[in-house]
């Protein structure tokens, strides 16, 4: 990979570590490319689809004249993997908030969670969590609920392509999930233990594919910057 192709464009599949956020990954290859390839302090480079810290996998990163590019892979199918823990909800959905309200799931079998499924599959109306990171009178939604304002979402549409549980060991399910863009599998957690009677939310969350590119052909930060240290 050279100063040539970075500054012309590249598609550059990072596989996220867990608790990186996006800004930082974007800003470990940038510093990486900048010292090793000398190039411009403010060369083109960013990210096509923010991924949480509590999730890991696919972070696609596009430099020089692929920026462009962009807003057409954001809005590519994207496919995750993970896990639902039911019969508790936690305000941010995920692991990123204590537990708030526990609820039975004796009531809960394959069988429930497989006539559950249809109820998620097509177009679907659906409520972002408060801890988003969108934006109401300038400042981002999870600031506003950090913060302990009363925050009110409001629904959207969204489409939920594919939806299967992989594996049931209650209180866990796996699952794989292919969405639109725009879609949170925080909330699918939660409003799924909420079609079960119960409650639920996300403890593991992986994406495996945007659009054609997979989260197989990724490398971590770190084996990214050896490996242009090695090409240097």
């Amino acid at each position: 990979m050279t100063a040539e192709e970075i500054l012309e464009g590249k598609v550059i599949l990072i596989d996220k570590p867990l608790k990186w956020s996006s800004f930082q990954a974007v800003n470990k290859l940038k510093y990486t490319l900048k010292r090793e390839l000398n190039l411009p302090k403010k060369f083109k480079i960013g990210h096509a689809g923010t991924l949480d810290p509590l999730a890991t996998g696919l972070l696609i990163i596009c430099t020089g004249k692929f920026t462009k590019r962009i807003t057409e892979i954001q809005g590519q199918a994207k496919e995750y993997t993970g896990t639902f823990y039911l019969g508790a909800t936690t305000p941010s959905y995920d692991l990123e908030t204590e537990m708030d309200e526990n609820f039975s799931i004796d009531h809960i079998n394959e069988t429930l969670i497989h006539q559950t499924l249809p109820l998620f599959i097509g177009e679907i109306d659906q409520k972002p969590p408060v801890f988003s990171a969108i934006k109401k009178d300038g400042i981002r939604m999870y600031e506003h609920a950090r913060a302990g304002a009363e925050v009110e979402m409001q629904s959207r549409k969204t489409t939920i392509h594919e939806f299967e549980i992989t594996r049931i060991e209650l209180p866990e399910i796996d699952f794989r999930v292919v969405c639109s863009k725009g879609t949170y599998i925080r909330s699918l957690a939660h409003d799924f233990g909420k079609a079960l009677n119960s409650g639920a939310h996300l403890t593991v969350l992986r994406r495996t594919k945007i659009g054609d590119y997979s989260v197989e052909n990724g490398v971590s930060p770190d084996d990214f910057e050896n490996k242009i240290k090695k090409n240097g």
